[in-house]
């Protein structure tokens, strides 16, 4: 008899951890929908890249956003500014290195609600194995089962070593580089 309760007692368990599982799914980024932009200026006049792989992790819950986690990784070596000869430039040891740092990356450290919708992200940035922190504001909508996450931050490359040597001159490649994301995810509970 006692070994009968000890299986109802595993069962009951299983059965509460699958269920557990089965209703807080995870967040999943549609990379389709989604896009990473970095915008720099050249002599003055902007100019557009594009970021063509890249993963994010997310566990948000809006009516807890102390308890989330968002990191998000960049495959550096898919950086294009639509030209082949500049995007083989970008690969090289002034600009991302990406022999050497094949991956650039954020981590949340904190979340906080700033509005109906609104977020402000703080955590670590990281190019090049060097960290810097960082608060991003980011809008959410909601459209049936998808969620969108908007925002954009300024960082200055050469805090990266990005553009380092003889393209550190900021008369030739502003310092301030904006960055712009788009994120669709599924599985995200109703704001």
């Amino acid at each position: 008899m006692h070994f009968m309760k000890k299986l109802f007692l595993l069962a009951c368990v299983t059965w509460t951890a699958l269920g557990s599982a089965a209703t807080n799914s995870p967040q999943k980024l549609q990379t389709a929908q989604s896009h990473i932009l970095f915008v720099s200026k050249q002599m003055g006049v902007p100019v557009e890249g594009r970021f063509k792989s890249f993963d994010a992790q997310i566990d948000f819950d809006p009516a807890k956003p102390d308890k989330a986690k968002i990191s998000f990784s960049v495959d550096m070596a898919s950086a294009t500014l639509g030209h082949k000869e500049t995007d083989a430039e970008l690969q090289k040891t002034d600009w991302f290195s990406t022999a050497q740092f094949a991956k650039a990356g954020f981590q949340s450290t904190a979340i906080k609600k700033t509005a109906p919708g609104k977020y402000e992200i703080s955590g670590k940035l990281s190019i090049k194995g060097l960290n810097q922190d960082l608060v991003v504001p980011v809008s959410l909508t909601q459209n049936g089962g998808l969620t969108t996450a908007v925002g954009s931050f300024a960082i200055k490359r050469l805090g990266f070593k990005i553009g380092d040597n003889e393209w550190s001159d900021t008369s030739i490649v502003a310092d301030e580089v904006q960055v712009k994301f788009q994120f669709v995810l599924t599985g995200v509970a109703k704001l």
